[in-house]
């Protein structure tokens, strides 16, 4: 992928404070904007609007205004009347310019304060055409973060288990895509059974684990998305469960099962050397590090149920932080460090939630027959997740697993689509891009 050139006009940030959501009151007061029908001579300007307008009408905070209650008709290069534009509510205005220049795609916008009718972003940005989609998500970061003032996550990707086929002949397979759902693609043919892929949080590399023809033991594989080049951890041969990246993308966290329990290690990625983090006689599994790479998440059943634990790095300090009824796991620490997402089972029931790093005020955000999962996206606003039904329930996806979006308040959940079933879903952190 060829790096992507952007030329930015500085001017002051804008955030709105009073864009609010109280999830108590139900009260939500989005940030209402236009977005006006892109120029130029290319025959992507109405593609580009169209994606920048999906990402943040999905972010749930903001909210475009249908283009038939338009009080005028705007080109690039006019300034809008504001006033008029007040009358409709509206408290910004994009304006875009796309063009070509032979395989360039040059895209060009500005976007308006209408309260205080000052340009507050002028961008120019150019990259290949094959890349227009992701000139159009960077466009819709920046937006997002002069409204909201918080880092845009449009510009990334999530990486999925892909399932078909029936439960006793399934396809696994694993696949990359927008995080929209666009530029889909699949990274292995199917020939081989993949479970758990993982993002490292600070390059486009995945760690999965892979069960070859069924036949074969697992491995665990790394993944270069940029190169594609992938090695098996040879370290990490036997029977390994879930492994994760550290913060620092240097170091493979993950559970082993050895002599009937499962413990979790350290793989250093430079060293090959492997380190025991837990040595009980109990199944301690899906460990996962805090922002600041001091602290470890996981479940255990060394207290008899599984519930959720946090250790030093170093394996020291254990101490419970789950004390609600059922059983919890996939525990995943936010990018900010404040919650920790986890998958809940209670009466047979499953359940996505969030709570405090001490265990407070624990939070349902979902639930269902089969509900797995939680990946952060980079920003930490946003979590993705798998739904499955039971066969008969919700007849249009019935017993299907799906991969869903959803507001870490609850609110905003979006179904992603995808050529098949989806499983297994892991947030990349964002791309790169060359500033020009």
């Amino acid at each position: 992928m060829k790096k992507i050139i952007l030329t930015l006009l500085a001017l002051p940030q804008l955030i709105w404070a009073d864009v609010s959501l109280d999830i108590q009151k139900g009260v939500f007061n989005p940030f209402q904007m236009a977005i006006i029908k892109f120029g130029g001579a290319s025959s992507l300007a109405a593609n580009v609007r169209d994606v920048v307008q999906n990402d943040l009408d999905h972010s749930g905070f903001i909210s475009v205004i249908s283009e038939k209650a338009y009080v005028e008709t705007l080109t690039f290069d006019n300034q809008p009347s504001f006033a008029d534009w007040r009358l409709l509510k509206s408290r910004g205005i994009l304006q875009g310019k796309v063009e070509e220049r032979g395989n360039i795609l040059i895209v060009h916008f500005k976007f308006w304060d209408v309260y205080d009718e000052q340009k507050r972003l002028d961008f120019t940005m150019q990259a290949e055409k094959k890349d227009w989609r992701r000139l159009s998500h960077i466009m819709a970061d920046r937006v997002y973060e002069a409204i909201t003032g918080n880092k845009g996550y449009f510009d990334t990707r999530i990486v999925y288990v892909s399932e078909k086929g029936d439960q006793g002949h399934r396809e696994k397979r694993l696949a990359l895509m927008d995080q929209d759902g666009g530029n889909h693609t699949y990274l292995t043919d199917g020939r081989e059974s993949v479970i758990t892929p993982r993002f490292s949080p600070v390059a486009q590399k995945v760690v999965y684990v892979s069960y070859g023809n069924g036949k074969e033991k697992a491995k665990v594989y790394l993944l270069d998305l940029n190169s594609g080049e992938k090695g098996v951890l040879t370290s990490l041969e036997g029977i390994t469960y879930a492994p994760r990246f550290s913060q620092n993308g240097q170091e493979i966290i993950f559970s082993q099962a050895k002599n009937g329990y499962s413990n979790i290690y350290l793989y250093h990625l430079n060293t090959r050397k492997v380190k025991a983090l837990t040595r009980g006689a109990s199944i301690d599994t899906s460990p996962c590090f805090s922002p600041d790479g001091k602290k470890i998440v996981f479940n255990s059943d060394r207290g008899g149920k599984k519930h959720l634990y946090v250790m030093n790095s170093d394996g020291s300090n254990i101490n419970r932080i789950s004390f609600g009824d059922g059983v919890y796991a996939t525990p995943v620490w936010s990018p900010d460090g404040a919650l920790i997402a986890f998958t809940k089972v209670e009466q047979g029931r499953f359940y996505i939630g969030t709570m405090n790093v001490d265990g407070a005020e624990e939070k349902v955000l979902a639930d269902g027959f089969l509900v797995e999962g939680p990946s952060w996206s980079p920003d930490g606003s946003m979590l993705t997740f798998y739904r499955q039904e039971r066969w008969g329930e919700h007849s249009v996806h019935s017993g299907e697993a799906v991969l869903y979006k959803i507001h870490k308040s609850g609110v905003f959940m979006n179904k992603m689509k995808t050529p098949n079933q989806g499983t297994d879903p892991s947030w990349s952190p964002p791309l790169p891009f060359k500033k020009g």
